[in-house]
């Protein structure tokens, strides 16, 4: 409706002032993408892990401790075979304690990086096919066999030892999260501190 308003407007002054909009111009575009299909993700268990209350005493003083290995199930589905991509928003941004392709696990009360999760893909079977996942950090030009599932890269489907992502309509696989708490002496831990990791998962279209 926007768009709609502003034209009559550009044609009044257009014929108000020829000579001074003569030679000014720009240009305006309206783009985007019509899906064949949509795609739904869905995570058991609520996409909850919780390792419940932890000792301060029992983690590491100047390494990583970590947190005992969680298994999820993520699927997908969509109406007819489809390119996609997965990937998620560490919705904790800047908060990891580990490497950049990790999620952040929120901060202590002073403000000090609690440790950081990573996600995998394993098992992965599209169509009722076993299949690999292959990841992209150039937002599609180049792939490489990995099972990541981060927010610094795109995570598509592939067969065999093939590089190249396939159309799918139905896609399982199990996510494996590993969790590190960082070393305790950096931490301030007189008062209880929440693990408070969240991340979404999404699908993008190819």
């Amino acid at each position: 409706m926007h768009i709609c308003n502003a034209i009559p407007l550009a044609v009044l002054l257009l014929a108000a002032s020829p000579l001074a909009l003569a030679a000014s111009t720009t240009d305006l575009s309206v783009k985007g993408t019509i899906t064949p299909s949509a795609c739904a993700p869905l995570i058991s268990g609520g996409g909850t892990i919780d390792f419940g209350k932890m000792a301060a005493k029992d983690l590491q003083a100047e390494q990583y401790t970590s947190l005992p290995g969680q298994s999820l199930q993520l699927s997908v589905r969509c109406e007819a075979p489809t390119f996609f991509t997965l990937t998620t928003v560490d919705n904790r941004a800047g908060s990891s304690a580990n490497h950049a392709f990790w999620h952040g696990l929120g901060l202590t009360a002073e403000g000090e990086k609690l440790g950081g999760a990573a996600f995998h893909l394993y098992a992965p079977v599209a169509d009722g096919v076993a299949v690999r996942t292959i990841t992209s950090v150039d937002g599609g030009m180049t792939w490489l066999p990995t099972s990541l599932l981060t927010h610094t890269m795109l995570t598509a489907i592939a067969r065999g030892n093939q590089l190249v992502p396939i159309a799918v309509r139905d896609f399982d696989a199990q996510i494996r999260l590993y969790t590190h708490i960082a070393p305790a002496d950096s931490l301030t831990l007189t008062d209880e501190v929440p693990v408070d990791g969240h991340a979404t998962v999404q699908v993008t279209y190819l």
